[in-house]
């Protein structure tokens, strides 16, 4: 008897795909996130966070084979490039300068979330194959200028690649876990400059009178979460711009998607002054059980902060040594530090590429692109090898 015929349907909201099913794709996926998870990617949307209001309109593609989801991924119409964190400002400029409109643009993203990962769910790679293709053939249809996706994984790179959509590589950081038996043997295993420094700056947290307490999942109470959105969306005040994410966005966090996020607090006399707030991704096998709540995350990700006070040296403390500290006395095989920052090599986070994949309709400007990403690659393959070649660990 013959395969069904793959259907695709796109819906403008996920509440139209079943969750389960969504969730369950996902968990098959060689480098499965929580940024991918139904109730993150709703959420982002029925909060407010990612709208058409926004300049983000969502449309989540699937395909099916009769009653079976065999892949499936979220594309948002996009107006502008913001919360992106690949940058194309750039293209978007000689578009304009030549009379034509970049926008809107299609992106299969995670809204706000530098995170490399699984982008272009799939059952197998025919299946991400065929998703490419309906993403690409939509694209055509509905006029848009480009097709971009975003912090992809090599699956997804070598299915978009085969698609002929170019490739674009960049630079993140990232800490792996020895493991260590506890932070000061991690910081043995550091060179005695890096190791001096972040004593230095963890002293004067210290004696600025300032102690940290952490909470995971339910044990996070919803007064720490106020206290944390107001330290996230005061930090981006001083910054000129309103947060990207909504109170109301964290609050579908903390009721569908407790277990996934720890929270750390700073405290000064009794008094909270500042807070950071990680990811963590839990071990897939138990987490697909749910018979122990207690599972251990092999991930985590930095990714919000915000202080009411200043202190000297605060930020490194509550975005980089006390989640490190936690990793280690966890058992996290690695945290994930987010979009650029070289110095975050002194606090032992190590270059990584991250990927990401691009079609552009106009052909003029695509072989333009083509040889811009010929040179910038080149450059990014040598900024790695100078990276390297300092690392912050003691030489054998």
């Amino acid at each position: 008897m013959a395969e069904a015929a793959i259907i695709t349907r796109v819906f403008d909201s996920l509440q139209g795909v079943d969750a389960q099913a969504w969730n369950a794709l996902l968990a098959c996926q060689s480098q499965p996130t929580p940024f991918m998870r139904h109730a993150y990617l709703a959420a982002l949307q029925d909060s407010g966070s990612a709208t058409p209001a926004t300049g983000w309109t969502a449309r989540f593609f699937t395909l099916w084979q009769g009653d079976t989801l065999i892949a499936a991924c979220p594309l948002y119409l996009k107006e502008h490039s913001y919360g992106e964190y690949v940058f194309d400002w750039a293209w978007a400029r000689a578009y304009a300068e030549h009379g034509l409109h970049y926008y809107p643009k299609a992106v299969v993203a995670v809204p706000f979330t530098p995170v490399p990962g699984t982008r272009l769910m799939a059952r197998d790679a025919p299946a991400r194959a065929a998703l490419v293709q309906a993403l690409r053939a939509w694209c055509e249809e509905a006029s848009v200028s480009s097709l971009h996706v975003l912090f992809a994984s090599d699956e997804d790179m070598a299915a978009c690649a085969s698609a002929g959509l170019m490739l674009r590589h960049t630079v993140q950081f990232h800490w792996n876990n020895a493991p260590y038996a506890d932070f000061d043997g991690f910081l043995g295993s550091l060179n005695q400059e890096k190791r001096k420094k972040i004593r230095q700056e963890r002293r004067r947290v210290a004696e600025a009178g300032v102690t940290f307490r952490w909470a995971r999942g339910h044990d996070i109470a919803p007064s720490d979460w106020d206290f944390f959105y107001r330290c996230y969306e005061r930090t981006y005040l001083e910054h000129g711009n309103p947060p990207y994410l909504t109170r109301n966005f964290f609050a579908q966090m903390e009721s569908d998607m407790p277990e996934h996020w720890v929270l750390f607090i700073a405290e000064r006399q009794g008094r909270p002054i500042a807070s950071s707030l990680i990811a963590v991704s839990a071990d897939p096998i138990r987490a697909r059980g749910q018979k122990d709540q207690n599972f251990y995350p092999l991930t985590a990700y930095g990714r919000y902060w915000g202080a009411l006070e200043r202190v000297d040296c605060l930020h490194f403390e509550a975005c980089y040594y006390q989640p490190l500290e936690w990793c280690i006395a966890h058992g996290v095989q690695r945290f994930e530090g987010g979009a650029q920052g070289e110095h975050k090599m002194a606090r032992a986070l190590l270059p990584v590429q991250a990927h990401s994949a691009h079609w552009l309709a106009h052909p003029a400007f695509a072989d333009a692109v083509d040889r811009f990403l010929e040179r910038e690659g080149e450059g990014v393959a040598q900024y790695l090898d100078e990276l390297q070649s300092r690392s912050p660990f003691r030489q054998p």
